[in-house]
């Protein structure tokens, strides 16, 4: 597939158009597009009026001196001027020319990545296409309770606590579903770096704009994001909507071996969302939060190794919702629905008995290089070229999914374990995590 960049937009805008309009980008986000070509001729007119004035300058300035030394005065002075002349149209297309890149550059930066030819043509969630599913033989268990009225009972979700602190979306976990919560964090870990080859990463949760720009969350989504108000030693900060901006960053701006790829790290951390765009959304519960707990995983690859790494990625994520014996199917993402970053998407939707539906509880984007052009992560090919020499450097790909979101796999297990009795019975999985449990009675 074509590489997402300047040059591409201005060469064929038409293959960036048809994958806007697939996306269901707004006519300005469109219109962009015929604008950064435009840009990018009016900047070669200034690239070329620079590289003149610059040669001209080059070649007066030797006739200056010897002018002078033969006493001709007059002449040098007249020299002199043009030189002068040359130099001002020199800097004056140079800064031309910056303007326009700047112009150009955050007009780009608010185009999505191109698509996957898998990526099916669709307007929203409803067309996406079930590829498969686990544990959902038979008829699957309805018209149960939601996972809030269960945890309230049980005296493990104070939701009336969490608004007093903090006000809509946020909880209070107690007890046992405290407890479980931390239990999922650790068996998830335990998981991905013991059985699925990941390296655990302990990463900051305060991060400055230019890790945010690179994996795509600016500038376009910042109202969904948590800003800081002071200065992050000297950079504008934000609180992290998810380790996908820590983790890819890490690398950033740096040259790897190829012998080093795939790069697979896992991290454990706090999420927060200002969830601007969800009003009135999900407001019951614990799914939809402004700040949770998720355990994420993020590959930096060849182009080349990227789609198995990608599936791969998807299994291991698939896999801990087999061990907690979770009903879930997979579905790969339509062209309206897929995320900015993302040219090819599957989503986990775990079956939750409460609300009678899939819901969303991974979702793992193959974002190929348009994350790493963002923030230049690139790696040097082991191959020699044609001539036995070392070959330049070429972008990574970058994965990432969760692995699992914390909060929603505590939901799905209260919605899918609960007995009769208003108890909740735990997992197996989870039982050696929790001092052997079997079942959480109310408080």
């Amino acid at each position: 597939a074509p590489t997402l960049d300047e040059r591409l937009v201005a060469e064929d805008p038409d293959l960036i158009k048809r994958s806007l309009r697939m996306r269901r980008a707004s006519d300005e986000t469109i219109a962009a597009v015929d604008r950064i070509g435009e840009l990018t001729k009016e900047r070669a007119t200034f690239v070329e009026s620079g590289n003149q004035a610059r040669a001209e300058r080059k070649a007066l300035s030797p006739k200056i001196g010897a002018l002078l030394k033969a006493g001709e005065t007059s002449e040098a002075e007249a020299l002199k001027e043009q030189v002068a002349v040359a130099a001002k149209l020199a800097d004056d297309a140079d800064e031309r020319v910056e303007a326009l890149e700047a112009e150009r550059a955050a007009l780009f930066n608010t185009l999505p990545n191109l698509l996957d030819a898998r990526v099916e043509d669709g307007d929203d969630e409803d067309a996406n296409e079930e590829v498969g599913s686990w544990g959902c033989e038979g008829e699957l268990p309805s018209e149960l309770k939601w996972h809030d009225e269960l945890g309230a009972a049980l005296g493990g979700i104070d939701l009336e606590a969490a608004s007093k602190l903090s006000g809509a979306r946020f909880s209070v976990l107690r007890g046992g579903l405290a407890r479980m919560e931390r239990a999922l964090v650790n068996f998830f870990l335990d998981m991905h770096t013991g059985d699925h080859g990941y390296t655990e990463v302990a990463v900051p949760y305060l991060v400055g704009q230019d890790a945010l720009k690179g994996t795509g969350q600016l500038p376009k989504f910042e109202e969904d994001l948590f800003k800081l108000k002071d200065p992050l030693n000297g950079r504008v900060g934000y609180l992290i909507p998810t380790a996908e901006v820590p983790v890819t960053n890490l690398h950033g701006g740096e040259i790897l071996d190829e012998s080093r790829l795939p790069i697979s790290y896992v991290a454990a951390t706090p999420c927060f969302r200002a969830e601007a765009g969800s009003a009135g959304r999900d407001t019951r519960g614990l799914f939809r939060q402004h700040q949770f707990v998720k355990v994420e995983l993020v590959k930096v690859t060849t182009p080349e190794q990227s789609d198995a790494e990608h599936h791969k990625l998807v299994e291991d994520a698939e896999r801990c919702l087999q061990a907690l014996k979770l009903p879930y199917r997979k579905v790969r993402l339509c062209s309206g629905d897929i995320g900015f970053a993302a040219r090819l998407c599957y989503d986990l939707e775990v079956w939750l008995p409460g609300q009678g539906k899939f819901r969303e509880i991974s979702s793992c984007s193959n974002c190929a290089d348009f994350q790493s052009r963002r923030m230049s992560l690139r790696y040097r090919p082991a191959a020699m070229n044609a001539k036995g020499k070392q070959q330049k450097p070429v972008f990574c790909h970058t994965i990432n999914g969760s692995g699992l979101a914390v909060g929603r796999t505590l939901v799905a297990i209260l919605e899918n374990y609960q007995n009769e009795d208003g108890s909740v019975t735990v997992p197996e999985v989870l039982r050696p995590y929790m001092r052997g449990l079997e079942v959480i009675l109310p408080e």
